[in-house]
């Protein structure tokens, strides 16, 4: 397979990120932050892309308990440069990545996905075509 070829992230892009998410989560886990949006609110780190240079990291964020999310992204901002050091102390790497944080939606998808499954509409759609359930082809 020929370099950039558009075919999504690297082996390695996806062990760094990986690293680097435990290394956040263990971080932010300690609770040895002192901004007041982050202080007592729990954060789950979901995942973390990064740039094929391994210079630029975005880490997915959800604030557990239903937490404000807006307050905590802020505070993460904040917080940024003071965790890409404890981070990169952590993670051996030749350049620390720059951290950017996103509020993770993936889960509101999901539940969005699901409510639309269990209408009665697409149940009786999903229920009535035999091919779907491996019946016939």
């Amino acid at each position: 397979m020929a370099k950039g070829s558009g075919k999504g992230p690297r082996q390695r892009q996806l062990r760094v990120g990986e690293q680097l998410r435990h290394a956040l989560a263990e971080v932010l886990g300690r609770g040895d932050l002192r901004d007041p949006d982050l202080s007592g609110a729990p954060v789950t780190v979901t995942e973390v892309r990064i740039s094929p240079d391994l210079r630029n990291a975005t880490a997915f964020v959800v604030p557990l308990g239903g937490g404000d999310a807006t307050a905590v992204m802020a505070g993460l901002r904040r917080a940024a440069p003071y965790l890409r050091t404890r981070v990169a102390r952590l993670v051996r790497l030749k350049f620390a990545p720059q951290l950017t944080f996103r509020a993770d939606t993936s889960f509101d998808y999901a539940s969005r996905i699901d409510a639309l499954l269990q209408e009665p509409v697409v149940a009786a759609d999903l229920g009535s075509d035999p091919g779907e359930n491996g019946d016939g082809a």
